[in-house]
């Protein structure tokens, strides 16, 4: 069974920057796409970012382009979010999730069976 963990989150400072890192076992990451997603309160959780199983970045959400980076270590079965020039509006839960194999569309967060629990990102103004 695919088990993610997230860790890394914590609070920030305007500009500042935080790299997630999410922590795949159960199977061999290079089959998986793995995506991250977000949340804050009151929303609908979003797309942020994911990389295919090929290892290829699959895209970003148009509102962390250029800011964040979203790299895998299949040596080490991590998933990492480089995040840089983070804003509040970047205040949220954090999400990994997986998948096997390849997918249509990357930013549904239905493609995506298997999800971590989480880990909360503030960042102050």
């Amino acid at each position: 069974q695919v088990q993610l963990v997230e860790s890394g989150g914590g609070l920030v400072m305007a500009g500042g920057s935080l790299r997630l890192s999410c922590q795949f076992s159960g199977g061999t990451l290079s089959r998986y796409a793995v995506g991250w997603f977000r949340q804050s309160a009151g929303k609908e959780r979003e797309f942020v970012a994911a990389i295919a199983w090929s290892g290829d970045v699959a895209g970003y959400a148009d509102s962390v382009k250029g800011r964040f980076t979203i790299y895998r270590d299949v040596a080490k079965n991590t998933v990492a979010l480089q995040m840089n020039s983070l804003n509040p509006e970047d205040t949220a839960v954090y999400y990994c999730c997986a998948r096997w194999g390849h997918s249509r569309d990357y930013s549904a967060s239905t493609a995506y069976p298997y999800w971590g629990q989480g880990t909360q990102v503030t960042v102050s103004s």
